[in-house]
């Protein structure tokens, strides 16, 4: 039996929210599934992303197959460079706790970076909304035809002409 990490989709239409479920890869999206392992929810800025660490390594190191967008938020959460940590130890090319001990400086630098680009996001669209929106008021000009003068001194020469 194939084994899957995909999104389950809830929520009304064009609210999306999405459970990161393990599934038979046979079974429908929105169907049966084995194990439920966190939630995904795009709508809000950031995306709200909650997922058990340690139950989603698991199923990994048991060959479950993520699609492409579980893939990425495992990537994002760090699940996936747990998993390259760890297979690093049952290679022989570090202890568990070195593994451990450069997880948690990635986790702290990845949490650090999340928070400055949130603080950043936050920082703009307070200054967007303290800006007055102003509208700028073309001037009126006379709008004269370039191509009516030429035409009325034309005529105007076509008068002197007749009068000679």
């Amino acid at each position: 039996m194939a084994v899957k990490m995909r999104l389950q989709r809830h929520g009304s239409k064009k609210r999306p929210f999405y459970f990161i479920v393990i599934a038979d890869a046979r079974a429908p999206r929105d169907g049966k599934f084995i194990q439920k392992l966190g939630s995904y929810n795009p709508l809000t800025v950031p995306a709200t992303i909650q997922i058990d660490r340690q139950k989603a390594l698991d199923w990994l190191q048991k060959g479950a197959q993520p699609t492409d967008t579980v893939r990425r938020i495992l990537s994002f959460k760090g699940v996936l460079f747990l998993k390259h940590l760890l297979r690093g130890v049952g290679l022989g090319l570090f202890d568990e706790a070195t593994a451990m001990e450069k997880f948690t400086k990635w986790s702290q630098e990845h949490d650090a970076n999340i928070n400055r680009r949130q603080g950043a996001h936050k920082k703009a669209r307070n200054e967007r909304r303290d800006v007055p929106v102003v509208r700028k008021v073309a001037e009126k000009t006379e709008n004269v035809p370039v191509a009516a003068e030429p035409s009325l001194e034309a005529a105007a020469s076509e008068e002197t002409k007749a009068e000679d």
